[in-house]
C-alpha cells in the first residue's frame, strides 16, 4: 500500500514519519511546502500524481487558535479551501482521504462526552474553520474518514507537554485553568490508529461504513490543571523540579478565543467499526516524558 501525507513537521505528521521509519508493508510519501501548499491546489494534484497513493491522510491545518480570531481568511483558506483540495484530488484519483479535525466543532456545553452524531457548533473561527473543512472534504471525496481528536500533545511540535515543562523549569509555581476538560491524546497513539486504519482498509477493500466522522481521543478525562499537574509530576520523577499548580478559572486566563469547556470526544465509533482504542494516558505520557527528558 502507498500512504501519502499532506505536511512534514506537525505533531501527527511527524509521528507518522517515525512510523514510516520502522515500517515494511506501507510505502509512505510526505508532502509539505514549498513543493506542496494547501493554498495551491495544482501543486496537490501534482504531488499526488507523483507518488501515485492507494491512500491520503491530511493532518495540515491552520492551528493558531487564537491567532485565527484576527486571521479568519486564512484560516478558511487551509482549514476549508485547503481541505477541499486535497479531498479533491484523491477524489480525482480514485483513492480515500482521512483528514484530521479537532473538538473546536463543538460549543463545549454538553455534561458528557461528545459523540459524532452529536450537534456542532463552534465558538470561534478555528472551529468554524474545521467544520467547513470536515464539509468539504464530505462534498469532494464520497470516501472520506474524518477524525476528530482533541488535546493533542507529543515530544515534538508546540503543545501543552512541552510548555509545561518549559514552565516548570523556569517558575517556582504554575497557575493553570481548571473549569475546562478534555481527553489529552498522543500523536504517536494517533499516527498508530490512522496506520491501523490504512491496514484494515487495505486488507478488505474499502466499506460505506467507513465514510464519514470517527472521534480518535485518549480514554482518560483530565482538567488542564490536572493534566499539568501529572506532566510536573512525571517530570520530578524523571528528576526535573516538584513544583505547586494551582487551578484557575477560564475568566482568570482570558484568550482572544473561547475555547469549549468540554472537549471530552466518545471514541464509542473508533472502536465499534475500526476495533481501535487508544493506550491510557498514564502510558502515553510516560512514553512522552521519557522520550523529552531522558
Amino acid at each position: 500500500m502507498r500512504l501519502f501525507v499532506i505536511g512534514a513537521e506537525g505533531q501527527v505528521a511527524r509521528s507518522l514519519r517515525e512510523v514510516a521509519s520502522r515500517t515494511n508493508d506501507i510505502v509512505f510519501g510526505f508532502g509539505a511546502r514549498p513543493d506542496l501548499d494547501l493554498l495551491r491546489p495544482a501543486s496537490i494534484a501534482q504531488a499526488l500524481a507523483g507518488f501515485r497513493p492507494d491512500l491520503v491522510v491530511n493532518p495540515a491545518a491552520y492551528t493558531a487558535v487564537d491567532k485565527a480570531e484576527s486571521e479568519p481568511d486564512q484560516a478558511f483558506a487551509i482549514n476549508r479551501d485547503g481541505a477541499r483540495a486535497v479531498a479533491s484530488a484523491a477524489a480525482d484519483r480514485g483513492v480515500p482521504v482521512i483528514h484530521l479535525s479537532t473538538d473546536y466543532v463543538f460549543d463545549g456545553k454538553k455534561k458528557a462526552p461528545y459523540s459524532e452524531t452529536d450537534p456542532v457548533e463552534p465558538q470561534g473561527v478555528y472551529g468554524r474553520s474545521k467544520l467547513e473543512g470536515e464539509r468539504a472534504v464530505a462534498e469532494a471525496n464520497p470516501r472520506h474518514i474524518v477524525l476528530r481528536t482533541s488535546w493533542v500533545y507529543a515530544p515534538f511540535g508546540s503543545n501543552f507537554v512541552r510548555t509545561m515543562l518549559r514552565l516548570s523549569a523556569e517558575r517556582d509555581r504554575l497557575r493553570v485553568v481548571d473549569d475546562q476538560s478534555g481527553y489529552p491524546t498522543y500523536a504517536p497513539d494517533i499516527a498508530g490508529a490512522i496506520v491501523t486504519i490504512a491496514r484494515l482498509w487495505a486488507a478488505s477493500d474499502w466499506h460505506a461504513k467507513y465514510s464519514g466522522v470517527t472521534h480518535v481521543a485518549g480514554p482518560d478525562v483530565r482538567t488542564w490543571c490536572g493534566f499539568a499537574r501529572e506532566i510536573v509530576a512525571g517530570a520530578a520523577a524523571r528528576g526535573g523540579r516538584l513544583i505547586p499548580v494551582d487551578p484557575i478559572s477560564t475568566s482568570d486566563y482570558p484568550t482572544p478565543a473561547t475555547r469549549p469547556a468540554n472537549s471530552c470526544l466518545s471514541s464509542e465509533r473508533l472502536e465499534a467499526i475500526f476495533g481501535l482504542r487508544l493506550p491510557p494516558l498514564k502510558s502515553s505520557l510516560a512514553d512522552c516524558l521519557d522520550r523529552l527528558l531522558h
